[in-house]
C-alpha cells in the first residue's frame, strides 16, 4: 500500500468545502427551525397546548419536558417540528389546536412562512449594507441602437413595467427580460415626470454573456433607501419565486431545473466557498435570503400537506361560519403529503445525479 498524500493548499480545500457543506446545512436547517418557532410562538401566545417543540429531524439526542412542552434536540440539522395537540385529529382539551377560533388557527399557520419572509428582509438589508449601495429601476447607460430608436430607452428614464408586469428592482427588471421568449418588449417607464407606455421595444439581453442593451445605476447606500430597498428587493423576489412556479407550469422548467434540499445545500456551500475566496459576501447574503423567502413563499400556496392548505381550509371556515369536515381536510392533506414526498424523493434523486455528474 502506498500512503496517500495531500498537499497544504489541496487539504485546505478539501476542509474549506467540508466547513461550507457544514454552513450551508445548518442554515438550511435554521430557517426550516424559524419556520417552525413560528408556529410554536404563536400557539404559545394564544395559549394553545404545544406538546412537543423539536429542533432537528430524526431520533432525540436530548429531551427535556418544561410544563406541558417536550423541548428536544434531534440529530439531523435539517429542520424541527412543532407537535400541537388536535392538530390532525379531534381532541377534548379546550385548548387543543382544533377546538381554536379560525382566526387564531390561521395565524399560527402563516406564522412560520411570515418569519421566513421576515428573515429575508432582514438579510437583504444587510446584503445591501455589505455592498453599500442600492439598486434602482433608473436607466444609466444605454446601447447606441437603443438610444437613436424612435421607442428607444434613455438614460434617466424610471422604468416601470415590462411586458404588463410592474418592476420594483433591477434583479426583478432583468428577470422579467430574462423570461421572455423574443428581444421585442413593451415597456412602460416614466421620462422628465411623464408616463410614457412604448411598445415593441428592441432590447438585446443575455444572461450567460451579461449584456444588455441598457443598464440601470445604483444609489449609495442610506438608512431610509436601505430600507425602501429592502422591501422592493423582497417584493421582487417573491414576485420572481412566483413567476418562476407560472413558468414551470407552463412547462418553461422541468424537473432537471429544479433543486430539493440536497441541491440547495450544494449551491449554498458553493457561493459561500467563492464568497470566501472572492471577500464578495453580497452574493452569499442573497442566496441565503432567496432560499429563505421561497421557503416561506412556497408553504404559503394553497397546496395540500403545505401550510398555505390548511389556511385555505381556514380561510373556507372564516368565509362559511362553518367548518370543513376534518376527515375530509385530512384526507387532502395525508393525499397531499404523499404526493409531496414522492415529487421530493424524484427532486433528490435528480440532486444527487447532477453531483455525481460534477
Amino acid at each position: 500500500m502506498h500512503p496517500i498524500l495531500l498537499s497544504a493548499s489541496a487539504a485546505g480545500g478539501v476542509a474549506g468545502k467540508i466547513l461550507t457543506v457544514i454552513f450551508a446545512i445548518l442554515f438550511f436547517g435554521f430557517i426550516i427551525a424559524l419556520h417552525e418557532f413560528g408556529h410554536f410562538s404563536t400557539a404559545k401566545l394564544f395559549r394553545m397546548r404545544v406538546n412537543e417543540y423539536s429542533i432537528g429531524m430524526g431520533p432525540a439526542l436530548l429531551k427535556k419536558k418544561k410544563g406541558e412542552t417536550q423541548y428536544s434536540l434531534r440529530l439531523l440539522p435539517i429542520g424541527g417540528f412543532v407537535a400541537l395537540e388536535g392538530e390532525d385529529e379531534e381532541s377534548d382539551d379546550p385548548r387543543a389546536f382544533s377546538n381554536q377560533k379560525a382566526w387564531k388557527r390561521f395565524i399560527v399557520i402563516a406564522a412560520g412562512a411570515t418569519l421566513n419572509i421576515i428573515l429575508g428582509l432582514v438579510l437583504i438589508g444587510v446584503m445591501l449594507g455589505v455592498t453599500g449601495s442600492v439598486p434602482t429601476t433608473v436607466v444609466s447607460d444605454v446601447a447606441d441602437d437603443l438610444a437613436a430608436a424612435d421607442n428607444g430607452v434613455h438614460v434617466g428614464d424610471k422604468i416601470q413595467s415590462i411586458d404588463g408586469i410592474r418592476v420594483f428592482s433591477a434583479r426583478d427588471l432583468y428577470y422579467c427580460l430574462y423570461r421572455s421568449d423574443d428581444d421585442t418588449y413593451d415597456i412602460v417607464l416614466k421620462r422628465d415626470g411623464q408616463k410614457l407606455a412604448l411598445e415593441d421595444v428592441k432590447v438585446l439581453y443575455s444572461a450567460e454573456e451579461g449584456y444588455c442593451s441598457f443598464i440601470v445605476g445604483s444609489e449609495k447606500t442610506g438608512f431610509f433607501n436601505s430600507i425602501g430597498g429592502s422591501f422592493r428587493e423582497t417584493l421582487s423576489m417573491s414576485k420572481m419565486i412566483f413567476l418562476s412556479l407560472v413558468d414551470m407550469i407552463r412547462g418553461q422548467y422541468g424537473l432537471k431545473d429544479m433543486s430539493g434540499p440536497i441541491g440547495t445545500i450544494n449551491i449554498v456551500a458553493d457561493t459561500a466557498s467563492e464568497a470566501v475566496q472572492t471577500a464578495d459576501y453580497g452574493s452569499i447574503i442573497f442566496i441565503l435570503a432567496f432560499i429563505t423567502v421561497n421557503i416561506g413563499i412556497v408553504n404559503l400556496l394553497p397546496l395540500p400537506a403545505l401550510d398555505g392548505g390548511r389556511l385555505f381550509f381556514s380561510l373556507i371556515e372564516m368565509i362559511v361560519r362553518k367548518p370543513v369536515p376534518k376527515k375530509f381536510e385530512a384526507v387532502v392533506h395525508a393525499v397531499g403529503l404523499v404526493l409531496l414526498l414522492g415529487l421530493m424523493a424524484l427532486i433528490s434523486f435528480n440532486d444527487i445525479v447532477n453531483l455525481i455528474r460534477r
